[in-house]
């Protein structure tokens, strides 16, 4: 049975700062609710904010599990990472210690969420 991906759904205590931080990393359009922000970006699954008051940021990658994570492949990895930045994101380890074999760049979402730009 063929199945697809339509939606990604992140908890966060601030919806509005993590769905404002999706929005600017992925680009597309946003639908709000009062507890729920629906970020809709070309190519992707919806990226569903859905609100969580009592959310506790996974202490990934250097403590407990980190429940999940997204990966993005990226044309240019530079540019990538100054859209996350300026977008808000946390790099969670120095871009020398993520040039190794993976090429990948791990960042975390203002509520804490995990994710990789990695050269595509």
């Amino acid at each position: 049975m063929p199945m697809t991906l339509t939606s990604v759904i992140i908890d966060a205590a601030d919806i509005e700062t993590e769905g404002a931080f999706w929005h600017r990393l992925l680009g597309g359009s946003v639908h709000s609710t009062p507890t729920h922000r629906f970020i809709q970006a070309p190519g992707l699954p919806v990226v569903v904010v859905k609100s969580a008051p009592g959310h506790v940021a996974p202490s990934w990658p250097d403590g407990a599990s980190q429940q999940m994570h997204l990966d993005f492949g990226v044309d240019d990895l530079a540019s990538a990472d100054h859209t996350a930045t300026e977008a808000g994101a946390i790099r969670l380890r120095p871009a020398e210690a993520e040039s190794d074999h993976t090429g990948s760049r791990i960042y975390a979402s203002p509520a804490g969420h995990p994710f990789c730009l990695r050269a595509a």
